[in-house]
C-alpha cells in the first residue's frame, strides 16, 4: 500500500511538474511572438483610396481588403498617421480607429504616427495645428499631451492597443514650429517631445514611444538632435529613420544607414526602426533588392536591437495623390517589390 501511495504522489509531482513547463513553453512562444521583427507599412490613405473607389487586387487578379493582401505578402504590422483637425476629416480620430479597427481584426501590430499638426509634418514644415496657433508655450505642452491621450484613449476604449508610438513626424529639426524648432531651442523641443512621451506612458505604459527623423542615412544629423534631447532630459524608446533612395543609390544609403543603426545602438542604447521605406513604383526590381537588402540589415544590427521596416503607402497606386513612391501599379495589384517581405 505505501508503495501504490508513493507511485501516486510521484504520478501528481511528474503531471504538476509538466503543466509547469508547458506554461513556461507558452510564455516563451508569446514573448517571441511579440519579439518577431516588424514587416510593415504605413497604409493610412487605405480608406481614402476605397472612398474615391479603388480597389485592390491579388497577383491572380481577386478583389482583396487592402490590409488582408499586405497581409498576405508577409506583413505583420501597420502604421497609421493621426492629425488634429484636418480639413477634409481623413486621418482624424475617428477615420484612425476605423483603420486600427481592421488591423486588430486581422491581428495586425500596430503603430500611431502622432503629427501634432492639422496636416502633414516632415522635415519642411512642422506646422502647428490652426487651434493651437497662439497658445502660450505651456499650452502648447498641455495640447500635446492632451491630444495625446485623447487619441490613445478612444483606441483602449475600444481594446486597440499600440505596440509603438511616435511622438512627431520626420522631427529632425524639432516640432510644432516656432516653438519647438530644435535648430532654435532644442530645450523647448525636448518639453514637447517629452510631453507626448509621458502622454503615451500614461494611457498605454508598454508601448514603445519612437522619436523618427528623417535621412536614415545621415548620422551627423542623428547624433546632433539625440545628443540635444538627451543634454535636455529628453525620453525616446526607439529611434526611427525614413530611408529614400533611388534605384541607382540604395546600395551606398543602405550601407549608410546600418552604419547610423549600429551607431545610433551603441551611443545610446536604444531600438531602432526604419518606419519609412519607398522607391519608385516603376522601378519593381531594383526596389524589391533594396527592400531584402535594408530588412537583413536592419536584423542584423548590434544585439538584435534593428526591430522593424515598414514601407511607406505601398498600397498607393501609381501617381496616387501625385505620390509615385508606391509598390502597387495602376491595375491595384502590388509590384515585385513587395515580394521582398516575404
Amino acid at each position: 500500500m505505501k508503495q501504490n501511495i508513493k507511485s501516486i504522489f510521484v504520478l501528481i509531482f511528474l503531471v504538476l511538474n509538466l503543466s509547469s513547463c508547458s506554461a513556461k513553453d507558452d510564455n516563451v512562444t508569446s514573448i517571441t511572438q511579440t519579439a518577431t521583427f516588424a514587416k510593415g507599412a504605413d497604409v493610412s490613405w487605405i480608406t481614402q483610396m476605397e472612398a474615391a473607389g479603388k480597389k485592390f487586387y491579388n497577383a491572380s487578379g481577386s478583389e482583396t481588403e487592402g490590409m488582408t493582401l499586405l497581409k498576405s505578402l508577409g506583413m505583420n504590422a501597420v502604421r497609421l498617421r493621426v492629425w488634429v483637425n484636418p480639413s477634409d476629416g481623413w486621418c482624424n480620430k475617428q477615420d484612425l480607429l476605423v483603420k486600427a479597427k481592421r488591423a486588430k481584426n486581422l491581428n495586425l501590430r500596430i503603430m500611431i504616427d502622432f503629427h501634432y499638426s492639422d496636416s502633414w509634418a516632415d522635415p519642411g514644415k512642422q506646422n502647428k495645428p490652426v487651434a493651437w496657433t497662439n497658445y502660450s508655450f505651456d499650452d502648447l505642452k498641455a495640447a500635446v499631451a492632451q491630444h495625446t491621450k485623447d487619441v490613445l484613449n478612444e483606441l483602449k476604449s475600444n481594446s486597440i492597443t499600440p505596440e509603438w508610438v511616435q511622438v512627431g513626424n520626420e522631427t529632425g529639426n524639432g516640432m510644432l514650429w516656432e516653438d519647438g524648432k530644435a535648430s532654435v531651442n532644442m530645450k523647448n523641443y525636448t518639453q514637447l517631445s517629452n510631453a507626448g512621451y509621458d502622454a503615451v506612458k500614461s494611457v498605454f505604459p508598454d508601448s514603445k514611444v519612437i522619436v523618427h527623423l528623417q535621412n536614415g542615412y545621415d548620422n551627423g544629423l542623428f547624433r546632433w538632435l539625440f545628443d540635444g534631447l538627451k543634454s535636455n532630459g529628453g525620453k525616446w524608446d526607439v529611434i526611427g529613420m525614413s530611408l529614400y533612395p533611388t534605384a541607382t543609390t540604395w546600395t551606398t544609403l543602405d550601407a549608410q544607414c546600418l552604419a547610423n543603426m549600429n551607431d545610433m545602438v551603441q551611443r545610446y542604447g536604444s531600438e531602432v526602426m526604419v518606419c519609412e521605406v519607398g522607391m519608385n513604383w516603376d522601378a519593381p526590381d531594383a526596389c524589391n533588392a533594396f527592400l531584402k537588402d535594408i530588412i537583413a540589415k536592419t536584423k542584423s544590427v548590434t544585439n538584435g536591437k534593428g526591430v522593424g521596416v515598414f514601407y511607406w503607402e505601398p498600397e498607393c497606386y501609381a501617381g496616387w495623390n501625385g505620390y509615385p513612391l508606391g509598390a502597387f501599379d495602376n491595375n491595384g495589384k502590388p509590384t515585385a517589390a513587395l515580394n521582398a517581405f516575404n
